[in-house]
């Protein structure tokens, strides 16, 4: 008889569960159920489409009828799980109850929105759907004026789009630095000044108090200062979505997400929880960078999680690893890019971290349009294992710091690391002596003295 395979959310992790399940298990069937009313898309693609340098149709890989007639995998878009039955091994969802023999829940998470006054005005977003795009896009007909709450990667990009589509954007952040946690101050603080020659104002250390107007959204007060507005685009950080998993009486760790297992299976009051999996923005996974917990809301992490948990539904034993969480973001004409912990992170982790810092250019100094290029590494002082590394360019963040996250992964010393690491070298792509060594022999110096 066949493997019934249930998969609740449609994004990243869950589609890629539903196709790897597909892959291991020939003969099961798939059912994926969500509320949205677009699957298999990037939402990181949502302010490029904004700015025009993209379109909607684009950004979607492909639809319901796609996974129906060419992997044989029934997904219901616009219904509700009203209930999960672990015992019984079933899901209610749009009044009909579908059994089950594994279920993966890939429900994602919340983008979170301060309890304020007025955020339940017309003109307040989200950036989480293709449909919080496309409603940002029509209201950004009728207002010059935009305030963004938050300067984390997606704000920043977002302010980026809104600026270059020819509006007034004010960026207010709560914390005293744009990209606050990942990044730290002096990397973060180039970004913010590229942000401002364009245009964008940058207000720091200032919580959002209330969105002013009556229908209507006219203004955001800050730290005791009004800044008028016909919209209002929250990019305040996401929370884990843990409806399903309380109502479940899964573990929740302190983090603030779901506990799981290396197999990627739910605990309750401490034990494993037999035929569940979970993928995607409601986990916690295990850092690479330090013994511990860390968050990984990332769209490359929810591929992996998805891959893991949608084999193991099928009946493959497959396991996550630690995970260092690179991340990269384009800023206007800047790239900034980083892997494990921040020095703010390691701090509240209680490691103590020295750092290496280098500059120089993406490409020989001779080769015509080399871009600046900063590349900063941190290690832990008492192990000088590599804990987390942070790049600012011009273009070419991205392989450079995968050449970096591998260093995390495997628990590199900065000693090893420079003794053993090497860089291709071609004119127009990188100096014959990369950045990245250059400020790992910083780091080294530092160690040592």
């Amino acid at each position: 008889m066949a493997k019934k395979i249930i998969i609740i959310g449609s994004g990243a992790a869950g589609m890629t569960s539903a196709s790897s399940a597909r892959k291991f298990d020939p003969t099961s069937e798939i059912t994926v159920i969500t509320e949205d009313e677009d699957i298999a898309y990037s939402p990181c693609a949502i302010p490029w489409v904004l700015e025009g340098k993209n379109s909607w149709d684009r950004i979607v890989m492909h639809d319901a009828a796609y996974y129906s007639e060419k992997k044989k995998i029934e997904v219901l878009t616009r219904t509700k799980v009203e209930s999960v039955d672990a015992e019984a091994k079933n899901v209610t969802a749009g009044g009909k109850k579908y059994a089950y023999d594994s279920l993966v829940i890939a429900t994602g998470g919340k983008v979170f929105v301060p309890p304020i006054q007025g955020v339940g005005l017309k003109g307040v977003f989200t950036v989480r759907t293709i449909r919080d795009g496309k409603d940002i896009e029509a209201c950004m007909r009728g207002t010059d004026k935009v305030v963004i709450a938050g300067a984390g990667v997606i704000g920043l990009e977002m302010a980026v789009a809104l600026r270059n589509s020819g509006k007034e954007v004010t960026v207010i952040e709560m914390m005293d630095q744009v990209i606050p946690r990942i990044a730290d101050a002096d990397m973060a603080a180039p970004v913010q000044h590229h942000l401002e020659e364009m245009g964008v104002k940058i207000v720091l250390k200032a919580p959002v108090e209330a969105v002013l107007g009556e229908d209507n959204v006219t203004g955001v007060r800050a730290a005791g200062k009004d800044y008028p507005c016909g919209m209002v685009i929250f990019a305040t950080g996401v929370r884990a979505n843990l409806d399903i998993p309380k109502e479940l009486g899964f573990d929740i760790g302190q983090l603030g997400a779901v506990a799981v297992s290396p197999t990627l299976q739910p605990y309750r009051r401490g034990r494993l929880v037999k035929d569940i999996f979970l993928a995607g923005d409601l986990i916690q996974c295990q850092s690479a960078a330090m013994p511990g917990p860390t968050m990984s809301q990332l769209g490359s992490s929810a591929v992996k999680e998805g891959d893991i948990a949608g084999r193991n539904a099928a009946g493959d034993c497959a396991v996550f690893g630690a995970t260092a969480s690179p991340w990269v973001s384009v800023i206007g004409d800047m790239q900034i890019a980083g892997t494990g912990l921040s020095q703010g992170l390691a701090s509240w982790y209680g490691i103590s971290a020295a750092e290496g810092k280098a500059e120089g250019f993406t490409r020989a100094r001779y080769s015509p349009g080399g871009k600046s290029l900063i590349v900063k590494i941190s290690a832990d002082r008492s192990s000088h294992r590599i804990i987390g590394a942070q790049i600012l360019a011009g273009e070419d963040a991205t392989g450079r710091i995968n050449w970096l996250t591998s260093a995390v992964l495997f628990g590199t010393t900065a000693e090893d690391f420079l003794s053993t690491a090497e860089n291709a070298y071609c004119p127009p792509t990188s100096m014959v002596r990369d950045v990245v060594l250059a400020a790992a022999e910083d780091l080294v110096r530092k160690l040592s003295g």
